[in-house]
């Protein structure tokens, strides 16, 4: 099968657009761990100075982080969430769950998030109407892009 000249219009799609760059979910691990100085992310990430300066210039300007002058002499910058990057901190937290599950053993993980109740936080989807977790035989998907199906494109 051919691929489409449009693909399917995707919220997903389009998030990763945004934060899908390599380093950049990196990016907002550490500015949501407190870690916001250019030289700290570049310890703690690793990735190559200039290309961390591009990301942090594209979650700027997607209005995931603010940069804020913290130095004039030498000028220096700290980054912090925004309202929408903190969103994206369950995210992460899934992924981490994720990965602590599927990709290492229980005495290796790397770091634990303790929850503000004391107890390690185990995080998990719920449905804000009914509370219960969700899974995947519980949810039934309705396109609302015209033309669209969840099978792919409808004949016009």
């Amino acid at each position: 099968m051919a691929a489409t000249k449009d693909p399917r219009p995707c919220s997903i799609a389009d998030t990763l657009a945004l934060v899908g760059e390599k380093y950049s979910l990196l990016v907002l691990r550490e500015v949501c761990l407190g870690n916001g100085r250019f030289d700290q992310l570049v310890r703690n990430i690793g990735a190559p100075r200039d290309v961390l300066s591009t990301r942090l210039r594209r979650l700027v300007d997607a209005g995931i982080l603010t940069k804020r002058a913290y130095s004039e002499r030498p000028q220096r910058f700290q980054y912090r969430p925004t309202q929408a990057g903190l969103e994206l901190e369950p995210v992460l937290l899934t992924l981490m769950a994720w990965g602590d599950r599927h990709l290492r053993q229980d005495d290796d993980r790397p770091m634990v998030i303790e929850h503000s109740c004391g107890n390690e936080l185990l995080p998990v989807v719920t449905c804000q109407a009914c509370g219960e977790t969700v899974r995947h035989e519980d949810v039934t998907a309705h396109p609302q892009a015209p033309g669209w199906s969840v099978s792919g494109p409808t004949a016009a």
